[in-house]
């Protein structure tokens, strides 16, 4: 499903065989790539171009990026991703509540709990994290 454009290349969601992490596809003439993409913040990163024999400029790929990145692109891809596949790809990662971050895997130790269920609200624009034996869930502001 369709994001948006840069400079005509079109910035999608693909919904067949998709898979973790979340991330956006774009086509140029002899190039593809991906960006992916996170429910945690506001980050976009090239993920992979192919081939890469045909890799584009990086202002190309730079100006894509940055174009994902505007907030109503992200909230788009955000929606279709979380709407079409179900999942934020948080689930089995681990929780540490004192820094606020996801660490990856499971880790058992204090203060770290393991993701049991991850969700995103396409109306407030928020993950929500729920945690195995925590004190409480985890909303994250987009």
């Amino acid at each position: 499903m369709k994001v948006g454009t840069y400079k005509g290349h079109v910035i999608a969601v693909f919904l067949r065989d998709e898979h973790c992490p979340p991330h956006v596809h774009v086509a140029g003439r002899e190039w593809n790539a991906r960006f992916r993409f996170s429910f945690l913040d506001g980050r976009v990163e090239l993920w992979d171009v192919d081939p890469e024999g045909r890799r584009p400029t990086t202002a190309v790929l730079e100006g894509i990026r940055e174009a994902i990145m505007q907030r109503h692109y992200l909230a788009r891809a955000r929606r279709i991703w979380w709407e079409k596949l179900q999942t934020v790809c948080l689930e089995n990662h681990s929780w540490d509540w004192d820094a606020g971050e996801v660490l990856p895997g499971l880790i058992i130790q204090r203060g770290v709990y393991v993701i049991a269920h991850a969700r995103h609200d396409v109306v407030g624009q928020k993950t929500i994290l729920n945690l195995v034996r925590a004190p409480g869930f985890v909303e994250i502001d987009l």
